[in-house]
């Protein structure tokens, strides 16, 4: 009877606590209380605005209570104030509608749940309702499928909403790349991201910050599926987990890492902590990984206590920082990377050192802070990646034959939509009815893609006698904006930016972009708020916001670190904002009131114009404001072979020195950053202390690299040298080609790319000219070899560069051809064009070219006209490859 008794009440008791950790979001006290106390700091910063209210309300249970709170406690500065508590409360409802009702959801442990599932941000990719949408219509889908099916087909669902295209550096919201059918890889992987969660999968994205072998970077994601993490290429479904384009890539990559929301206590090797996210290296799920260990030293050999220690790859002609650390007391740091080398820069109260670190060759280095600002001396370094090595995934043919089919299903789905876009013969009918330029509304409307009817609302209902002054507006600003701002945005901007005689007007007053923030519709809500005294003190003296600026604001840099911005109008409200933020804020009010205002592209100098149209920094210093003292450099360079103009982050990078270490300078990614455009002649820039890095790519990913330190003084010009290292007996990237460009293919009435006739590795591609001796002299020498091209197994894109030279060649007439060509049209020469600019070739007309390229869009030999032994020197660089 006692026994009985004792197990009725022990599961009586049982239930109370089961039912009681169910009402708990954490079931760890600890955590709750840390979530809490982190909470309490912003709650007395933001004491003043609504931003809290959420957390009082009678309809909000404990579970979603607590959910609130830890999403509140590390969110962006932005998520707090520019979003509202109903938002935040339909992502935690609907995370927890998830887990209920999807056969999966009670299986997903608390950790992984509340990390991977609850968080609404995948990056700093602008927000929207995207949980709700995707949950309503993929539940149908999936509800009925294991969890592994489940995450398989989410991608393909999420490939007929969206394919691959490289774009700008803002992040486009889910639903935004839903409405484009296209985004770049960390848009695709953000989309993914929000899906997987949306149905409670957990899911992150995963990024190689750069590649080392080659000048690119990539993001995907992991899912996590019956108890640990598999990748998958977003948007781009195959038919197993654990397969993607980059398997090979990522198994020579050096680093991989994920932002995890909140403060994360996992498996994997934690990289930084920072109030928002913490940093997670998960390199060793890809590749052959080891440690390294940094000690860095004074002069005097002791060890450095808190120096900053970057481990840098070399990519996009510049060592790109990929990790921050600092040393211990013992004057130690250290990280987990792949089998390859990084540069490694120490730096501690303004003095430096450098050296370069093997991983897996040598367990650490040592670097001495001896080195100062104003030093001169060059240094070459060789940069060797990890090496390159097969990654078998096995896929029977019949689910590569079913994946491949259910891709074409859903290309055709992609497409049925996208053909809703208005052509260019309705765009133009549709500038007839506007009153418009007919040739700039075709071009902004095709560009609109799935925006297009905001913009044909916003100039509709736009006076006519502003409809010109509109179209200006929409020329200005980036390209993704018009496929993803509002008619409202558009139109706020356009009514409430005064007229301006400025040469600066259109692209630093009217323009509604700053940096990368999401567009609001900030002008009128300043025009209405700022106030009298604030709008009289800044008109009559501009300099005048920037002790405003001082005084109200409050800067917490350290509460923004997903790279989010927050809008003018919540650094108005909050008076709580971070560093970039408030760079943002300033320049909009600014422009709000009539003045002319930017963040600088190049040296990232916030700036207003003065009454003669001439730019002025700023500083929210006690200094006097005036602007840097300047000098001049020109840079002396001796062409070495088929490099006669070297390009700004293919070939070479500028970096000024600022606290310590390098800071890139950002100039345009086209020919104006050309040496002979840029450095050729000589450049006005602030007094200072530069970084000259140079670096030739050889074809296997190694790179010959130099670095030059020169000063820039007052009033002087400084002569440099643009020094490009070369091994002649080494095959070299000499220049671009887009895997992405199109052509038609024979027999087909639609183009497609070069990348997915070729798929992922090098391949041949050539313009030919039909009978004409060239071009059969090369066809017959690529027939001597064709053996040798089958083995080597890579795909032959050969075009004609219109329909009626590709029907007058009879291949016939070439017995013997390798089988692996694809024969082809070069549509209006797009691809000949660009090869002849890109590799700085005699003319069009000159045929045949021929490029060996790989989809990386590095390009490592070109030939054009007649050649002896074409098929040969093919070869010969190939069996370098």
């Amino acid at each position: 009877m006692k026994k009985s008794s004792f197990f009725v009440g022990a599961a009586v008791c049982l239930g109370v606590c089961l039912t009681s950790c169910a009402d708990h979001f954490m079931a760890d006290s600890r955590e709750r209380e840390m979530v809490k106390s982190d909470l309490a700091l912003r709650q007395e910063a933001l004491a003043q605005g609504p931003y809290f209210d959420v957390f009082a309300s009678d309809t909000v249970t404990l579970r979603e209570k607590e959910a609130l709170q830890f999403l509140y406690a590390y969110m962006p500065l932005p998520d707090l104030v520019d979003y509202p508590a109903s938002f935040h409360l339909m992502n935690v409802r609907y995370a927890f509608k998830a887990q209920r009702e999807m056969p999966w959801g009670r299986s997903i442990p608390e950790r992984e749940f509340r990390h991977f599932v609850l968080p609404y941000r995948v990056n700093n990719e602008n927000l929207d309702e995207a949980r709700r949408v995707f949950y309503d219509e993929l539940k149908p889908r999936v509800q009925d499928l294991s969890l592994r099916e489940a995450v398989l087909e989410v991608n393909h669902w999420c490939h007929e909403k969206v394919v691959y295209r490289p774009s700008d550096a803002r992040t486009s919201a889910p639903l935004a790349s839903v409405k484009t059918a296209y985004g770049r890889c960390g848009e695709e992987s953000t989309f993914l991201v929000s899906a997987l969660r949306a149905v409670g999968i957990p899911a992150r994205q995963v990024y190689t910050p750069r590649w080392a072998h080659t000048d690119d970077n990539h993001a995907w994601v992991e899912a996590w599926v019956d108890g640990s993490w598999h990748f998958l290429g977003a948007c781009e479904p195959e038919p197993v987990l654990d397969l993607g384009w980059f398997n090979a890539p990522a198994a020579r990559g050096m680093l991989m890492h994920t932002k995890v929301f909140g403060r994360y206590n996992g498996p994997e090797e934690v990289i930084r902590t920072t109030p928002n996210y913490t940093e997670i290296n998960v390199i060793e799920n890809y590749a052959d990984a080891a440690r390294g260990e940094v000690c860095v030293t004074d002069a005097n050999g002791q060890p450095v206590d808190s120096a900053k220690v970057e481990f840098k790859i070399y990519n996009y002609a510049e060592f790109f920082t990929t990790v921050t650390k600092y040393t211990n007391a013992e004057g130690l740091a250290w990280l987990t990377a792949g089998q390859g080398d990084m540069l490694v820069w120490a730096s501690k109260d303004g003095r430096y050192g450098f050296g370069k670190l093997s991983f897996g060759k040598e367990t650490g280095i040592e670097v001495v802070l001896d080195k100062t600002e104003g030093e001169v001396e060059t240094m070459s370094i060789d940069v060797v990646p990890p090496v390159e090595k097969a990654v078998e995934v096995k896929v029977t043919d019949e689910q590569r034959a079913e994946n491949t089919r259910r891709m074409a299903v859903e290309d055709s789905i992609r497409n049925a939509y996208v053909a809703t876009f208005p052509s260019a013969e309705q765009a133009r009918e549709m500038a007839v009815r506007l009153d418009v330029d007919a040739d700039l509304w075709t071009d902004l409307l095709v560009k609109a893609r799935g925006n297009w009817k905001e913009l044909e609302v916003f100039v509709e209902t736009t006076d006519k006698a502003q409809r010109t002054r509109a179209l200006r507006l929409l020329q200005v600003v980036s390209e993704k904006d018009l496929r993803d701002t509002p008619a409202d945005v558009l139109a706020d901007h356009l009514q409430n930016t005064p007229a301006s005689n400025s040469s600066l007007a259109d692209r630093y007053l009217l323009n509604a972009r700053v940096a990368n923030e999401l567009l609001t519709p900030y002008k009128g809500y300043l025009k209405q708020h700022l106030g009298a005294e604030l709008v009289a003190g800044v008109q009559a003296n501009p300099s005048s916001l920037i002790d405003w600026c001082n005084t109200h604001l409050q800067l917490r840099d350290n509460w923004n670190t997903s790279g989010a911005l927050m809008s003018p109008r919540g650094v108005w409200e909050s008076r709580v904002t971070d560093s970039r933020s408030r760079a943002v804020f300033f320049v909009a009010v600014m422009r709000t009131l009539g003045i002319p205002a930017r963040v600088d592209e190049v040296t990232g100098k916030l700036q207003y114009a003065d009454a003669a149209d001439r730019w002025v920094d700023v500083r929210f210093t006690a200094e006097v404001q005036q602007n840097a003292p300047q000098g001049k450099v020109v840079a002396s360079y001796r062409p070495v072979k088929a490099l006669e103009n070297p390009l700004y982050y293919s070939h070479y990078t500028l970096s000024r020195f600022v606290d310590g270490t390098f800071r890139l300078m950002n100039f345009a990614e086209d020919e104006t950053s050309s040496w002979r455009q840029l450095l050729s002649h000589p450049l006005s820039m602030d007094v200072g202390y530069y970084m000259l890095t140079t670096g030739t790519r050889l074809a296997n990913g190694s790179v010959l690299a130099r670095v030059s330190f020169f000063t820039v003084e007052e009033g002087k010009t400084t002569h440099i040298d643009l020094d490009m290292r070369d091994n002649p007996d080494e095959v070299k990237i000499i220049g671009n080609l887009n895997a992405e460009d199109l052509y038609l293919p024979a027999g087909l009435d639609e183009a497609q790319s070069l990348l997915s006739t070729t798929g992922r590795g090098y391949y041949v591609v050539g313009i030919l000219e039909p009978g004409a001796e060239p071009t059969n002299h090369a066809l017959r020498d690529i027939a001597a070899l064709s053996a040798e091209f089958e083995q080597w197994g890579r795909p032959m894109v050969l075009l004609f560069p219109n329909e009626e030279m590709r029907a007058r060649f009879h291949a016939g007439e070439f017995p013997g051809l390798p089988s692996t060509i694809h024969w082809g049209v070069d549509q209006n020469n797009r691809i000949l064009g660009e090869v002849v600019e890109n590799l700085h070739l005699m003319s069009r007309t000159s045929l045949p070219v021929f490029v060996i390229a790989d989809t990386f869009n590095r390009v490592v030999f070109v030939s054009q006209g007649y050649t002896i032994g074409l098929g040969e020197q093919l070869m010969k660089v190939i069996r370098k490859l």
